[in-house]
């Protein structure tokens, strides 16, 4: 608690100190990161083009390599701290969830990033501190085969999934480890109370930790019902029998963060990709790809209506830092 609340009060200083960024200081950096000449970038993406895309139009404009670590939330948890323990250090930066780069913190794995200039464009509700700047927020929700499920028996609210109607034909990510799953349980149980979740164990949930499998699994008619689906994992299913549901009592997210590494051989490279996730640009392709966005200025720009609906989702909450470890214990004890 005493991290979270220092991290608060370091992001009103850090919000009112980088709009003066001086011009000539940012240069030094991008000229550092060019002689470095690469970056060493670990996510969870998990394949998806919208990120690809960010890469690559970075490496066009800097002439700085990218090298890509693509693995799941808690795999990515676990091969940072396998490196820091370690001190056998090849990560630059990562983006990954607040609560997990909190806990880093604790474990002094993540390094001060000493700002970068688009901290002065995040929007007031997502604010950078000294260890880690807003980068995106994935929005998790409902998916179902409309093959399969009629209109009238789509679910409206997440109570509605508890309906023996329900039982043996939902699909959903581990609850049991850090990532979409954990996050909607959490969310859920904070809502709603540990009955609930209880509740919903009873359902006879399939699981399956591959999440754009899962997605295509319910395109395809194996399963109805997926609640655990990342929105911007949807994008790709257009024209395909899904539709993606926003219960009305809203979707449970994750703000993903970028953090430079503790002994990063490429510091200022790892800067300059933080900064560049923040253009514009940047951004709008996040957007494009139903992924939330943390910028200023982005839903005005947007003309699909799709993408309007995604932007404007209901956000039901967030894994607090402190309920972490509490959330995991009760989902091993719940959903076996």
């Amino acid at each position: 608690m005493k991290i979270a609340l220092r991290a608060s009060l370091v992001a009103i200083a850090i919000g009112l100190a980088f709009p003066a960024f001086a011009q000539s200081e940012w240069d030094k950096v991008v000229e550092a990161a060019k002689k470095e000449g690469t970056v060493a970038v670990y996510h969870s993406q998990l394949g998806a083009p919208h990120f690809k895309a960010v890469v690559n139009a970075f490496q066009t404009k800097y002439g700085i390599k990218v090298q890509d670590i693509d693995v799941r939330a808690s795999e990515l948890t676990e091969r940072l701290r396998v490196e820091q323990t370690s001190g056998r250090y090849a990560a630059d930066v990562e983006f990954h969830g607040r609560t997990s780069i909190l806990q880093q913190q604790e474990t002094n794995f993540v390094a001060k990033h000493g700002g970068v200039p688009n901290i002065a464009n995040l929007r007031p509700e997502f604010q950078a501190d000294e260890f880690s700047v807003p980068a995106w927020v994935q929005n998790v929700c409902m998916l179902v085969n409309t093959n399969m499920v009629k209109e009238a028996d789509y679910p409206k609210v997440w109570k509605d999934i508890l309906d023996p109607k329900w039982t043996g034909k939902i699909l959903s990510d581990d609850t049991r480890a850090v990532g979409s799953g954990q996050t909607v349980f959490a969310i859920l149980y904070k809502n709603y109370g540990r009955e609930f979740v209880e509740k919903l164990a009873q359902q006879k949930i399939v699981v399956n930790r591959d999440l754009r499998l899962n997605s295509r699994a319910i395109a395809r008619g194996e399963h109805p019902l997926f609640i655990t689906q990342i929105l911007a994992f949807a994008s790709d299913l257009k024209g395909l029998p899904v539709k993606v549901i926003l219960p009305e009592d809203g979707c449970p997210y994750t703000p993903i963060r970028g953090a430079i590494m503790r002994g990063a051989p490429h510091p200022n490279a790892a800067r300059l990709f933080i900064n560049h996730f923040l253009d514009m640009e940047s951004q709008l392709t996040y957007a494009n790809a139903w992924m939330g966005t943390v910028i200023k200025g982005v839903a005005e720009k947007l003309t699909d209506p799709d993408t309007k609906r995604f932007a404007q989702v209901k956000l039901m909450g967030e894994i607090a830092y402190a309920d972490r470890e509490a959330m995991l214990k009760a989902a091993n004890e719940i959903m076996k």
